[in-house]
């Protein structure tokens, strides 16, 4: 089945420090048309959201000053923003990085590292 372009004009952020991560994100995510806006940490994702709007964000746990916990929590406080999705990025498959993640507000988990098929199901998940 061929996908090209299928999320249109979709907006996905990805908020991880890990350069290999965001290049990754990006290289699977461009082919089904989606506009992807990177950020390395809490803090320029912040100002990332409230200037894109993104339809999705995926964010990583852990980061340094801003971790993936309080950065959703932020986004989900924020009448603006709240609706949007927040996956939970992380190389744990932990359940206590699950619950924590839930209680932060986030809609889903996925583990790293994560294929082109893991993001694109996600996205679709909450897109359509």
């Amino acid at each position: 089945m061929d996908n090209t372009g299928v999320l249109k004009g979709i907006k996905v952020m990805i908020i991880d420090d890990s350069s290999t991560i965001r290049r990754s994100a990006e290289i699977f995510l461009k082919p089904f048309g989606c506009e992807v806006v990177l950020a390395e940490n809490g803090f320029e994702a912040m100002s990332k959201v409230v200037d894109n709007h993104p339809d999705i964000i995926f964010v990583d746990i852990t980061m340094p000053r801003l971790d993936g916990y309080q950065a959703c929590m932020l986004i989900k406080k924020n009448p603006i923003y709240q609706s949007i999705p927040v996956i939970m990025l992380s190389s744990k498959d932990g359940l206590f990085d699950k619950a924590r993640g839930r209680i932060a507000g986030s809609n889903s988990y996925l583990t790293k590292p994560f294929t082109a098929d893991g993001l694109f199901s996600i996205i679709r998940n909450y897109i359509e």
